[in-house]
């Protein structure tokens, strides 16, 4: 009975999954078929093989951008896993303004991309933002043409936007711990970092590679802040994959070598999130 009902259960998705797998089976086959075609106009294709692979792998600027982006999306990591674990610690387990605490928490993930991008330009420029002119005033280091000032504000940007995101898994991953739990470890005379390491770490470990896996992939794809920001610069300072990519296909015209770079960006994005599937899989046995 139990069988037949979850087989029942199956058929009810196959609409979705079916809507799912059109969405993005289509678009994938067109994206490999141009990466292997010379697109002219007219839309005349000419077979190029791995022309525009050779052409990728190859070339010193999609490396470094792909080192740039690497990196962006470790520093952004590195913060906000950290200061979120930390703030949802110490976040009050009940209280009248616990509810409100996590509203606060939750607002930067409600606003769109480009807003946040278009808020930070606001904030940061040096004439009329508040944090630019602030600093401005303290010294004339604060320069947004300067490559390290450049990337600080788009880093601030993206920690205020998503550290919220860790906090919440974070939360609701520590007041699913029984109390008694910290009763146990009180009678024990355990110290703050023990109670850490022993008692919350452990229910912590699925949310934050759930955390950290989102993460990752959202901060490969980062491209509407820094573009808003600083439209890459100075220079290609802070012009990243996607940015990078979608300067190629659609202000260059060369959709053959931006749908191997897509393809090879797909690669990447995939194994990694495999990767941290498979560390998830292996925190839970």
């Amino acid at each position: 009975m139990a069988k037949r009902a979850q087989n029942k259960a199956i058929w009810l998705v196959v609409p979705a999954l079916s809507v799912l797998a059109f969405s993005f089976v289509v678009p994938l086959l067109t994206v490999i078929n141009y990466s292997v075609q010379d697109v002219f106009s007219g839309n005349n294709f000419f077979w190029a093989g791995s022309y525009w692979y050779e052409q990728v792998l190859t070339s010193g600027d999609f490396w470094q951008t792909l080192g740039r982006t690497v990196l962006y999306a470790a520093l952004v990591i590195a913060i906000e896993i950290p200061l979120g674990v930390w703030i949802a610690l110490n976040l009050p387990r009940a209280g009248r303004y616990t509810t409100l605490y996590i509203m606060l928490a939750a607002v930067p993930l409600l606003i769109p991309w480009f807003i946040v991008g278009l808020m930070w330009k606001i904030i940061s420029d040096p004439a009329i933002g508040p944090l630019g002119v602030s600093l401005s005033a303290v010294g004339e280091f604060y320069d947004l043409n300067n490559p390290v000032i450049a990337w600080s504000v788009i880093i601030l940007a993206d920690v205020w936007h998503w550290t919220g995101l860790v906090v919440l898994l974070s939360y609701a991953a520590l007041v699913a711990i029984p109390h008694a739990h910290y009763q146990a470890a009180q009678i024990d005379g355990a110290s703050r970092a023990a109670v850490f390491r022993y008692v919350e770490l452990p229910r912590l470990k699925r949310v934050l590679v759930i955390a950290l896996l989102l993460r990752v992939i959202d901060g490969l794809m980062i491209y509407i802040e820094p573009f808003m920001i600083t439209r890459g610069g100075p220079g290609v300072a802070t012009t990243f994959l996607s940015q990078d990519l979608i300067q190629t296909a659609m202000k260059e015209f060369d959709f053959g070598e931006a749908s191997a770079t897509a393809l090879i960006y797909l690669l990447i994005m995939v194994t990694l999130s495999w990767a941290l599937f498979r560390i998830m899989a292996a925190a839970d046995e």
